[in-house]
């Protein structure tokens, strides 16, 4: 993590000068909108959830392939029930059984009936299936009909649900339980989807430790790694762990280099900043077909932030602190793997949650600022409940369930003043990213 330790404010504001030109979130979020999706690759059905298809999809065959009953009942020519009512019923003699999973073997002639289950294999001859209900057996062999049916009702046809050749889902859908069921029913056994990206997770700093090592005086474990490679699995990502880095130029070289070979995203997360042991930009920089495309969001926490390509691969920066790191991850990271993973970001998420803001929150204009709230319930009204906390301070997002957002050009907001909710990402609940209003953006 980088510290400024010159006197000279002339330089520093030079420094800035040159980094620190600060794009507003709906400026960072166009520029995201420049990745693309990964390349294709083919998973078994079993393991598509959450993914994204590559290419439309389309049927080989009718689904269902056979007419079918949707009731339990008797399949009979509709128009031996015509006029029936409960005074006057119809008769019809019982002449076969339709069994699951068969071919039945016969023909339902006018005045018959044959007992049929859901999902029955609809016998030749019959047109329509009468309800249980809307029968009562006489005998053994004879059934009365109260109620008439039309041609065809109660009956699913082939191709009902998709005909043999016609699109069943298309490119970039983000494959749910009910998508993936209807791929089996079509038969595939492996689907087409956008290959997740691998995001290569760096922490940098000569304080931080690893996890299982006892912090000497000055030292930390190595909090953002583990926060970090969790995101990048909760939303989809397939994380690696480059391990903690120390503020050496020359190691942190080497640690970028081999990331961008392995990965398709580098995150550093330390040395975004601007001072003399800020070392990410100056590496970034060294690496082939470089492009800085931001240094600085206007946004709190998170403003010291790099985004920058080399070739088709992202480079990030993230804040050191773990508060910060979290919530660009949130508002940004999320969206730019829901980029390279196929998304369209269109209705593919559960939208925020409304609350009723507990207390007054200041802001600063000319920023936006990403308040972190707890969820209550009062009186039966959802109650959004700031939580203060210094950005180096893990215990205020453990407390929180997630982010409010306050606009730019807004002073603060008011209690009792309904407010949205974004809750953090988690690996069951999915992403549900922030809706910007002024740009008309939304993401993933």
């Amino acid at each position: 993590m980088g510290v400024w330790r010159g006197d000279d404010d002339e330089a520093r504001k030079q420094m800035e000068g040159r980094f620190f030109k600060v794009k507003t979130t709906e400026q960072v979020i166009s520029i995201l909108e420049g990745f693309h999706s990964l390349d294709e690759e083919f998973v078994a059905l079993e393991q598509a959830l959450g993914r994204v298809l590559s290419r439309d999809m389309f049927s080989p065959e009718d689904l269902p392939s056979f007419s079918r009953s949707s009731v339990d009942g008797f399949a009979v020519r509709a128009k031996d029930t015509f006029g029936a009512t409960e005074a006057m019923p119809s008769l019809c003699e019982i002449t076969g059984e339709v069994l699951m999973g068969e071919a039945p073997e016969g023909m339902v002639w006018s005045g018959a009936a044959w007992k049929i289950p859901t999902g029955g294999m609809l016998p030749e001859g019959a047109d329509a299936v009468v309800m249980l209900e809307h029968s009562h057996r006489l005998d053994a062999r004879t059934i009365e009909i109260s109620r008439p049916v039309s041609p065809l009702e109660n009956i699913i046809l082939p191709g009902d649900d998709f005909s043999k050749g016609s699109l069943v889902l298309e490119k970039g859908k983000r494959l749910r339980s009910q998508d993936l069921g209807v791929l089996a029913g079509v038969g595939f056994l492996r689907v087409p989807v956008v290959r997740r990206p691998r995001v290569a997770v760096i922490s940098t700093g000569d304080e931080i430790v690893p996890i299982g090592k006892t912090p000497g005086p000055g030292q930390v474990r190595d909090i953002n790694g583990i926060t970090l490679c969790s995101f990048c699995l909760s939303s989809g990502a397939e994380p690696i762990t480059m391990g903690i880095i120390p503020d050496r130029l020359e190691n942190l070289l080497k640690a970028v280099q081999a990331s961008i070979t392995a990965a398709d995203m580098v995150w550093i997360s330390g040395g975004s900043s601007v001072g003399v042991r800020d070392l990410t930009l100056k590496v970034f920089e060294s690496m082939p077909d470089f492009e800085l495309l931001v240094h600085g969001i206007s946004i709190s926490p998170g403003k010291p932030t790099i985004i920058a390509r080399s070739g088709a691969k992202a480079l990030v920066g993230l804040p050191g602190h773990v508060a910060s790191a979290l919530v660009v991850a949130e508002i940004f990271m999320g969206r730019l793997i829901a980029r390279l993973s196929g998304g369209t970001g269109e209705g593919e998420l559960a939208g925020p949650l409304e609350a009723v803001l507990s207390r007054n929150v200041e802001s600063a204009p000319g920023r936006e600022d990403y308040i972190r709230v707890r969820l209550t319930e009062k009186e039966g009204r959802r109650i959004a409940e700031p939580v203060f906390g210094k950005s180096g301070l893990i215990s205020s997002l453990v407390v929180s369930d997630g982010l409010v957002r306050i606009e730019m050009n807004c002073e603060g907001l008011y209690e009792g003043e309904k407010v949205l909710v974004y809750p953090f990402t988690t690996a069951l609940g999915g992403r549900r990213d922030m809706i910007l209003p002024d740009a008309g953006l939304t993401a993933r």
